[in-house]
């Protein structure tokens, strides 16, 4: 029998997150029948989703959703032996017991000197998001202007770097100098503090006269309505999250961007990543080919101690992270 601890919704957030939406719960698991692995987690993610993904698909009193990097400490199930790593949905927990059928094995050639937990980073999830968000919806092609926002985040920081390497001149936004430096070490051609600047419209202008030809957006909100009058005709933006808009109490409303996207004849997409899920293990090879050539960076804000999950995905909604939220437990 292991001992067991999981965070708990005690309640659906209202506004922005608190200490008391969560509790702490430990349990006894039972050992591993027939066909199932137990799971001693080593990584968590905490990332943006969580927030409204948590209203949609939890209920209160469900464990935290959420993906680990977990330790085969116990099988029962040859597909997964004893001392291997997996990737699994299993939630805010230190321990699971799984059947396998929501575990995915890290590579086999994983290489010894890069961090597992970038299984949950540029190797995982937000890199994949990275990837397909710029090559299967927005099509990027050498020498168009790139412009993301929310760039030093987990997707950012993986969106810009792959618009260098197809060619691309890379605009990002983010919210302090320090993040903003980091974009000018990772190679984005502009970048600026969007909390500093006088006129978020004015910034873009100058980061790009010409305007943006792809617009991976993260923030939504007023950042979006003041992006997409400087979207060149034919335009394409791919919507990948909302952050500035997820712990609102009362629903953002307008100005509405119809208008815009009819004269400039916009294409404007939503997706997220499980669409292209039977491309991931060729795409995870190329992501992690172009980190062992360099042309990949990644910077990880690293929690320690399972017990501050919450702190750190609280930490995350404010913007304190540059690179991928990670815990370590």
């Amino acid at each position: 029998m292991v001992q067991a601890k999981s965070w708990i919704l005690v309640k659906h957030f209202d506004g922005f997150p608190k200490n008391s939406d969560f509790h702490l719960k430990v349990e006894e698991l039972p050992e591993p029948k027939d066909g199932e692995v137990l799971l001693e987690a080593v990584f968590l993610s905490v990332d943006p989703y969580m927030r409204p993904f948590s209203r949609v698909h939890m209920k209160e009193g469900d464990v935290m959703i959420g993906t680990q990097v977990a330790k085969v400490i116990q099988s029962k199930n040859p597909a997964f032996p004893v001392g291997s790593h997996v990737v699994s949905h299993s939630g805010w927990r230190t321990h699971a017991v799984s059947d396998g059928t929501d575990l995915t094995p890290v590579m086999s050639d994983w290489p010894s000197d890069v961090s597992l937990s970038l299984a949950l980073g540029t190797i995982g999830m937000p890199g994949l998001t990275a990837l397909y968000g710029i090559e299967e919806v927005l099509g990027l092609q050498k020498n168009e202007t790139l412009l993301v926002n929310a760039a030093a985040g987990a997707v950012g920081t993986v969106v810009g770097q792959i618009g260098k390497i197809k060619g691309c001149k890379v605009v990002g936004s983010a919210g302090s100098d320090a993040k903003v430096a980091y974009l000018k070490e990772l190679g984005f051609d502009e970048a600026f503090n969007y909390k500093t600047v006088s006129s978020l419209g004015d910034a873009l202008k100058n980061a790009a006269p010409e305007g943006y030809d792809c617009f991976f957006e993260n923030v939504g909100g007023h950042f979006s309505t003041v992006a997409l009058p400087q979207m060149k005709n034919l335009g394409r933006i791919a919507v990948c999250g909302s952050i500035s808009t997820y712990n609102d109490g009362t629903p953002q409303t307008g100005p509405f961007p119809h208008l815009t996207m009819i004269f400039k004849q916009l294409k404007m997409e939503g997706f997220l990543q499980n669409r292209w899920e039977h491309k991931h293990p060729e795409s995870l090879k190329r992501l992690m080919a172009w980190l062992k050539e360099g042309k990949l960076k990644c910077r990880e804000h690293i929690t320690k101690g399972f017990e501050n999950m919450p702190a750190a995905f609280m930490g995350l909604l404010q913007g304190e992270n540059i690179g991928k939220a990670i815990v370590a437990v």
